[in-house]
């Protein structure tokens, strides 16, 4: 039997604690051959992150000792914070941004303690007969980071010594298979690397040095993913020349392309170690690629790529390559993000790790369902709908659900179809909801990518305000109850849409972007001329970037709004949430501000992230007018009078 009831306010057991407590995340996936390691970010110990071995005997055991948070800030997002030479692991420790040592069960620190507290940052090891290749990223008190490759040796008898400097960033030193050879990528302010990037090789010297440098690939308007060496010594990449990031080898000095398709092998480089690509024990190649928003595995047999069939369509850039096995980070409409073990030949995966017990049984989950709906001005975008579901529960007849859009954070990135807990907390309850991959999104080739320059709050906005208003043409969702969340550039678009549009009936802001200019000149140097292309130079474009800024009108917003925010976020200030706070209360908007002490830009600690969407559901319990099932404090909303 089932219980009518008004949707919203439907019984769930996906609990605010259960997102908050029972999943990990997962990520930057390797093996050294014999072993696979990991790295869990778990909110039970405050989002602590751990380095995690499974080793060939199956035995799975923390790496990291636990006084230890294996996280790096190199351009703040990270990623690629520890690295494996056979006994000896590496690890970035997050407080104090050294390179640890750890051999034997000890952890030594092995680079300098610097001037500034955390200013010398390292990510992305490559290892050389003894010898450490990296980035590191030195902080200076007055002046911009400066980004370089430097090597020290593995005992630590050595300081840091740089090898390759004079462009404003850098990343994936990969070390040839004879050890002579060093490739890298490299590029400069105005560009992001999914804009254009360089790749470098040099010969590579006993002592760690490099000479010959030659650039071999990419440019101003060419981006460069993920240099790889083969077996037999041939350097290949992905490069997005063709307007699709495909892959290449190079032979006698020139980029043969292999396997051309209308489909991604790359990624947008937030963060290190990003990977797509390997080779088995016989060489050959295995991938994983994007094509119309859904991730494949496939594998180069005898001059063709077969797709590999698995139930997964869902792959993080996270891949790893072993003799005759590969492990991925997967999931799919169904299933959680875990690693899986892949025997590509027989097409067999296994779960190695989870990245949550999924406890819901299947009749209750909401399946993503793949939509392209039209824009406004005759384009097409994508989205991925999800129908409110909970088999215990039914609407009223005369009643449809309440709307939530998401907007992802980037922009430059892309959302999925995979099993995420935060989606079914909204659907179980009684909310439809749309994940919007608006133009300026990842995954759909580069002229999609790049449709969002010079657009940023425009065409981000209105393709998500078409994608709920194409839900509500189809009579799927309430009109008048529409509300639209994202975080980050997501939390941006969000403003967008409250301030400058009359659409949605409330929204909520995670550490999302008020002030276009404020962000311009203080955020952190890998970010600090991303809106050059988003938007226009700035100064030059001072104009534009007040016009596109929802703080300078937020007495235009009429809608109630929730903003949450991080008081030690980097990327987004906390004055960014604050000025728009200041400009509701001014207005007598109604409100609601939440501020977590210890938390940057996402929210890591479980207690956090439960209070985050535990007051976020009685916020839009309060504007469309139902009751929550929950038992959950109400949040307090500042002129709740006006609602």
């Amino acid at each position: 039997m089932t219980t009518t009831a008004p949707y919203g306010s439907w019984a769930s057991s996906i609990s605010a604690s259960m997102l908050a407590d029972a999943g990990i995340s997962l990520g930057d996936l390797t093996t050294d051959g014999t072993a696979i390691w990991w790295v869990e970010t778990r909110p039970r110990e405050a989002g602590r992150s751990v380095v995690v071995r499974r080793g060939p005997d199956g035995g799975i055991a923390d790496a990291t000792p636990p006084h230890l948070d294996s996280r790096s800030r190199v351009h703040e997002y990270g990623g690629a914070a520890y690295g494996v030479d056979g006994p000896v692991m590496l690890t970035v420790h997050f407080a104090d941004q050294r390179v640890y040592r750890l051999y034997g069960g000890v952890a030594t620190p092995i680079t300098p303690e610097p001037a500034l507290p955390a200013g010398d940052r390292y990510a992305d090891f490559a290892f050389a007969d003894g010898r450490v290749i990296c980035v590191r990223e030195h902080h200076r008190r007055s002046k911009e980071a400066k980004n370089s490759l430097v090597t020290f040796l593995l005992d630590g008898s050595e300081a840091p010594r740089t090898v390759a400097k004079g462009h404003d960033f850098f990343s994936s030193p990969r070390v040839s298979p004879d050890g002579a050879r060093l490739a890298w990528l490299a590029w400069d302010h105005p560009r992001m690397p999914w804009n254009g990037t360089e790749l470098w090789v040099a010969a590579l010297d006993p002592d760690g040095g490099i000479s010959e440098p030659e650039h071999v690939a990419g440019g101003e308007h060419e981006s460069i993913f993920q240099p790889e060496w083969s077996p037999a010594g041939e350097l290949h990449f992905a490069s997005d020349r063709t307007g699709w990031w495909n892959l290449y080898r190079l032979r006698d000095g020139v980029a043969e392309a292999i396997y051309p398709m209308d489909a991604e092998f790359g990624f947008p480089q937030w963060r290190f170690g990003m990977r797509r690509y390997g080779f088995l024990g016989d060489g050959r190649l295995v991938c994983t690629y994007t094509e119309a928003g859904l991730d494949r595995l496939a594998v180069a047999d005898g001059g063709i790529l077969r797709r590999v069939h698995l139930e997964y369509d869902h792959i993080e850039p996270s891949v790893a390559v072993g003799d005759d096995r590969v492990w991925l980070i997967a999931g799919s409409a169904a299933e959680p993000e875990a690693i899986v073990e892949v025997d590509v030949d027989r097409e067999q995966a296994t779960v190695v790790r989870s990245s949550f017990d999924l406890t819901v049984p299947p009749a209750s989950l909401s399946r993503a369902e793949p939509l392209t709906f039209p824009t406004r001005d005759g384009a097409e975008a994508y989205a991925f709908s999800y129908p409110p579901l909970n088999p215990d529960y039914t609407g009223p007849d005369d009643e449809l659900p309440p709307l939530v859009v998401l907007s992802h954070g980037g922009p430059t990135g892309a959302t999925s179809s995979v099993l995420q807990l935060h989606i079914q907390f909204w659907t179980s309850r009684g909310f439809a909801v749309v994940d919007v991959n608006y133009r300026g999104s990842a995954g759909y080739g580069r002229a999609y990518r790049d449709a969002l320059d010079g657009q940023w709050g425009l065409r981000d906005t209105t393709d998500c305000i078409d994608a709920a208003l194409h839900l509500a043409g189809e009579g799927m969702v309430d009109t008048e109850r529409m509300a639209i969340r994202g975080g980050s550039a997501g939390g941006f678009t969000t403003l967008c849409a409250l301030t400058f549009h009359d659409v949605f009936a409330a929204g909520a802001s995670y550490f999302g972007v008020g002030d276009c200019a404020a962000l311009a000149v203080d955020t952190h140097k890998f970010e600090s001329r991303y809106l050059d292309s988003l938007i226009g130079p700035y100064p030059e474009a001072a104009e534009v970037y007040r016009e596109r800024s929802p703080i300078y009108f937020a007495d235009e917003i009429t809608c109630p709004v929730i903003l949450l925010q991080g008081l030690d976020d980097e990327v987004v200030p906390p004055e960014q949430a604050e000025g728009m706070v200041a400009a509701l209360t001014a207005n007598r908007v109604p409100h609601a501000y939440l501020t977590f002490p210890g938390e940057g830009h996402g929210f890591r600690k479980a207690e956090h992230i439960r209070q985050a969407r535990e007051a976020e559901l009685s916020f839009y319990a309060q504007v469309f007018g139902f009751d929550p099932a929950d038992d959950i404090e109400p949040v307090e909303i500042a002129f709740a009078d006006r609602l």
